[in-house]
């Protein structure tokens, strides 16, 4: 092909009829305007206000009218005039929402709240789990949150993490994020209280109401310790985190075998001990040792208790012993983070009633008992959510020990130091 014909085919192509009459967005872009009233189709495809809509509106003396209305979300904090630039509270962009009619009782989603679900999306998600698995990152990245599109409890629940974790991250902003993650947390307890209340937990919905508790959870954890509250026990009346015990603990009761199906089947997962560092797996034996040497002190001193506490006692020792004996296992084949969940929280999940009860109590030798479980919390101090707890809990248990018993958390009150 010559360049005089490619040349004319370009211009063919380019080449269209002027349009005197169109509107001013296709006459800035050069674009042919179709002159269709009271929109344009270009216009129309593009979402924009077309001046055929506005000059309509003069013509019948009413304001101009925008194709899409818009009023600030419920959930947002009026903007600060220093927030940085790509903030969703900045100046300039003030979160709103569309006014689409929301579906009933979820009150539709906000500029901030895709801010904060965008952020779940791309970075919450991996700190919820460091297991590389596809399976175990496409539950956490997709699965989760298609499943908070038709259950608003999970939707809020990611939302208020996300919050939570943009919080830790940018603690100059802290008390925005925790504002909406306060918000967004009480209504996603909301359906899991009420299916717990009503006794609706069936086949279908048991998978979301367990991970709306678990991530009920992760928030609970995230929102960092409190004042008064040292999670099995407090310094007031019931222990918010035992409320959230027995919610979990009445979900798996009823449904444990058909919640650990489908999507949330546990995977077998392979210790790969031979890539570990001979001189790390040799310190950490070293350690663990000292640790179990320590636990069996501290199972004497249970069993010079009586009656039914002594069988008590012993019990929830011989249950931390296998669980620091597990956790080392997995330390040891580089198993770290929020992986070491279960065999850290595990303990507390299976904690029997009476000893429960007198941790509640505030009893001297139970509060030995779980200043040693709290050593495990050390190893999960670089996940953002777990930040501060271990500290947190011991001082807890030394401001209630009497003294005579204080010689007994001497030694694992040394994690207190950062």
């Amino acid at each position: 092909m010559s360049d005089t014909e490619s040349l004319h085919k370009i211009r063919s192509r380019r080449s269209h009829r002027k349009s005197r009459l169109g509107c001013g967005n296709c006459k800035k872009r050069r674009i042919k305007c179709d002159e269709q009233k009271p929109t344009c189709s270009n216009c129309l495809h593009h979402s924009i206000d077309c001046d055929f809509t506005a000059r309509s509106d003069s013509e019948k003396s009413t304001p101009p009218a925008r194709r899409y209305q818009f009023r600030q979300s419920k959930y947002q904090q009026s903007p600060s005039p220093r927030a940085p630039d790509d903030s969703p509270s900045s100046s300039n962009s003030i979160a709103v929402q569309c006014d689409i009619p929301p579906i009933p009782d979820k009150g539709g989603i906000s500029l901030s709240d895709l801010h904060l679900f965008h952020h779940y999306t791309i970075a919450t998600y991996h700190t919820l789990s460091n297991d590389p698995t596809p399976i175990t990152q496409r539950l956490w990245q997709c699965r989760i949150p298609a499943w908070g599109i038709s259950f608003p409890s999970i939707l809020h629940l990611i939302l208020a993490l996300a919050a939570l974790h943009l919080a830790s991250l940018h603690p100059d902003q802290r008390e925005k994020y925790t504002v909406q993650a306060d918000q967004h947390f009480t209504f996603g307890v909301r359906s899991v209280t009420s299916v717990l209340r009503l006794d609706t937990l069936d086949s279908e919905n048991c998978q979301l109401i367990y991970m709306s508790a678990v991530l009920i959870c992760f928030v609970y954890f995230a929102r960092g310790p409190r004042d008064g509250e040292f999670l099995v026990f407090s310094a007031g009346g019931k222990s918010e985190w035992l409320v959230l015990l027995h919610g979990v603990r009445t979900i798996l009761a009823q449904k444990q075998g058909e919640i650990f199906r489908g999507d949330l089947e546990p995977a077998a997962k392979e210790r790969n001990l031979s890539a570990a560092d001979p001189h790390s797996v040799s310190t950490l034996e070293e350690e663990l040792s000292q640790h179990l040497d320590r636990l069996h002190a501290i199972r004497a001193l249970a069993a010079s208790e009586v009656g039914v506490d002594r069988d008590v006692y012993i019990s929830a020792v011989d249950d931390l012993l296998n669980c620091f004996q597990d956790a080392y296992e997995n330390r040891k084949a580089g198993v770290y983070g929020a992986e070491l969940m279960p065999s850290t929280m595990g303990w507390t999940f299976r904690l029997s009633e009476v000893m429960i009860d007198r941790l509640e109590g505030r009893e001297p030798v139970a509060l030995v008992i779980l200043a040693h479980w709290a050593i495990l919390l050390r190893y999960m101090r670089d996940v953002w959510f777990m930040r501060g707890w271990d500290g947190h809990i011991i001082r807890g248990i030394q401001a209630c020990l009497p003294g005579e018993f204080l010689q007994w958390i001497e030694w694992p009150g040394l994690i207190i130091s950062s």
